[in-house]
């Protein structure tokens, strides 16, 4: 017999479902995690008789969310999430994030330690894959970053890395490669990009992705995106719309933890843009940015924060 928690996910998934189903005539592409944070956390609060806030966290434990790969040996997550999703006929999303100098020694800081390992980390990585394929980000603000100034690495050296991130992820069957491209809040200007992005191996990719883990609008990323299309021969991209609901917050340090955000557009691949392939859900809706407005660390989860992000989703 399911224990009580078992039985209330369940009734999560199960809710989940069911919403997914009337608001869409076809399913969508991306495989949903089904003991995710949000998932568990829908569960707890069920038995613990929190129902109204059970149903609000189901608007997140019932998307399709992102796994990020950022620690040593990233196979067996990669060989178990993406077999998953293989059985149900979908497909998995996932982020490779272990760069050396990753974040630049911030919030987020880490990585692998030298380029050697980031190497045969991504030779793991592309390997575990296999050929059942998934949406794979590559590098969130490894790029960026650099453009923007960041003098703990050497600029060519880390493109060289994400360039062969990019190619050898590219060579296994079935997975799409995106190479993280900042937002337009970031570096307004897109063309500043356009030169790293392309020593980044971007021309091998499937597109780029924006405004992973920021707030950007669904519009301001579009013509974003298509300013970066036109600059770099026609390339795709994808947006992050996990916590862009309500746009950016106007106030100081508007990427870290900022009130009043709101979930977006769940993740689906029908855009009314030929040059946007996907809405997905890259950063998981209530885990921190950083420890910033009395979050915990980068990272962690933060169920007041996900609550907070589903309420002002509105109805």
């Amino acid at each position: 017999m399911p224990t009580p928690v078992q039985r209330a996910l369940l009734a999560t998934l199960l809710a989940g479902l069911c919403c997914a189903g009337a608001t869409r005539d076809v399913p969508e592409p991306f495989w949903t995690t089904p003991d995710s944070r949000a998932a568990r956390q829908a569960a707890t609060w069920r038995e613990d008789g929190r129902t109204a806030d059970a149903t609000l966290m189901d608007r997140i434990a019932a998307r399709p969310e992102a796994e990020w790969l950022n620690g040593p040996n990233p196979g067996p997550v990669v060989r178990a999430r993406t077999a998953a999703a293989t059985r149900a006929g979908q497909t998995a999303v996932l982020v490779a994030y272990y760069i050396p100098n990753r974040d630049c020694g911030q919030y987020s800081l880490g990585g692998a330690p030298t380029g050697t390992v980031y190497r045969t980390w991504i030779d793991e990585f592309a390997t575990a894959l296999g050929d059942r394929g998934a949406y794979v980000v590559v590098e969130p603000d490894a790029v960026a970053q650099v453009v923007a100034g960041c003098t703990r690495v050497v600029a060519n050296d880390r493109y060289a890395l994400l360039a062969y991130a990019v190619d050898r992820l590219g060579r296994q069957p079935h997975t799409h490669v995106y190479l993280d491209a900042g937002n337009s809040g970031w570096i307004p200007e897109a063309w500043r990009l356009v030169d790293a992005l392309k020593a980044s191996g971007v021309a091998r990719a499937d597109g780029v992705a924006l405004n992973v883990s920021n707030f950007q609008t669904n519009k301001a990323s579009s013509v974003y995106g298509d300013q970066l299309s036109k600059d770099l021969a026609g390339t795709h991209y994808v947006i992050d719309t996990s916590r862009n609901g309500n746009g950016p917050y106007a106030g100081t340090d508007a990427w870290c933890n900022p009130p009043g955000r709101a979930l977006g557009t769940p993740p689906t691949t029908r855009t009314d843009n030929p040059l946007l392939d996907a809405y997905l859900w890259i950063k998981r809706p209530g885990e921190s940015d950083g420890t910033c407005r009395g979050g915990p660390a980068a990272g962690r989860w933060w169920p007041a924060y996900a609550l907070e992000l589903a309420r002002n989703a509105g109805p």
